[in-house]
């Protein structure tokens, strides 16, 4: 129970910090904060511990691979952030995000097996 609690302390922190970020002459930094491993350092951690140092391995490789994703998703917000609305810009960032995400679980799970 305490790990789970200390675990959602450490996600709470992290909105505080964009919060009081995003209010600052270096807005921009807030785009920083959410690339800092929190949930990867917990995820890591979990993994190693249950599956060993091999699933870590694989862990670590899939998340380098799940940066095309998120480059999309700020590609497309970086296109689309002046040409639509704050809440229709993201919304499409959002669905290129699972959509290429999809991809990369589906292509992952073709060329493991």
């Amino acid at each position: 129970m305490l790990a789970l609690f200390l675990k959602c302390s450490l996600g709470a922190a992290v909105v505080l910090i964009i919060s009081i970020l995003s209010k600052s002459k270096a807005f921009y930094i807030a785009g920083l904060v959410p690339l800092f491993p929190t949930f990867a350092l917990i995820v890591h951690v979990i993994v190693s511990q249950q599956q060993g140092a091999a699933a870590l391995r694989t862990t670590a490789l899939f998340g380098l691979w799940s940066l095309i994703p998120y480059f999309i998703y700020l590609l497309m917000v970086y296109v689309l952030a002046t040409k639509m609305s704050m809440l229709l810009s993201l919304s499409v960032a959002t669905v290129c995000w699972i959509v290429a995400a999809a991809g990369l679980i589906y292509g992952w799970q073709m060329f493991q097996n």
